[in-house]
């Protein structure tokens, strides 16, 4: 079995489904598992970086959004040798920045980076936990390109296939596990 068939065999036993959560009809993919076993956690980040490696994928930093986000960024910004940029919420990034707005599948958010976090001419994929609808990748990249980088591409843990995100992002996606039900 390779890794990528193991982490997607594993997923099973690393996303549990929460009923009502954050609000009543919603099922959230609660991902926290996956960190609860370094070893499928490690096979995850590699699998990330074999897919973006396997698909001549370049890229010079890494943004990933707040908070679920973070929780891959890191360890794939360790792994890669990549800066990591931090999308933060509103109210949390101490330096000026640069903003973007999106929308959830339950409700409006805004994105921010530190305007000196991203160059002119960088290379940037975006990262993230979860694929839905596409909103916060979508803003991430926003912010990438207000800054004068490129887009590369997007990597996400889960994708919730039936919301069609994938198709609103026009940048190459990556999705390690992909479920049809949500």
């Amino acid at each position: 079995m390779t890794k990528k068939e193991f982490v997607i065999s594993e997923s099973v036993n690393h996303i549990y489904d929460v009923p009502g959560f954050p609000k009543e009809g919603i099922i959230f993919k609660d991902i926290t598992p996956v960190f609860e076993d370094p070893a499928y956690a490690d096979a995850v980040i590699d699998v990330m970086l074999d897919e973006l490696h396997a698909r001549g994928i370049e890229f010079d930093k890494i943004i990933a959004p707040e908070s679920r986000g973070f929780l891959f960024g890191v360890p794939l910004s360790i792994k890669s040798r990549r800066p990591l940029v931090l999308a933060r919420k509103p109210g949390k990034l101490p330096r000026p920045g640069v903003s973007a707005s999106y929308s959830l599948e339950y409700g409006e958010a805004t994105l921010l980076i530190s305007k000196d976090s991203v160059k002119p001419g960088d290379k940037v994929i975006v990262v993230d936990d979860l694929l839905a609808t596409g909103g916060s990748a979508n803003a991430c990249a926003e912010l990438a390109v207000k800054s004068g980088a490129e887009v590369t591409g997007c990597v996400f843990y889960l994708e919730l296939t039936p919301l069609k995100g994938k198709e609103k992002i026009p940048y190459p996606v990556i999705s390690i596990v992909e479920v049809e039900a949500y």
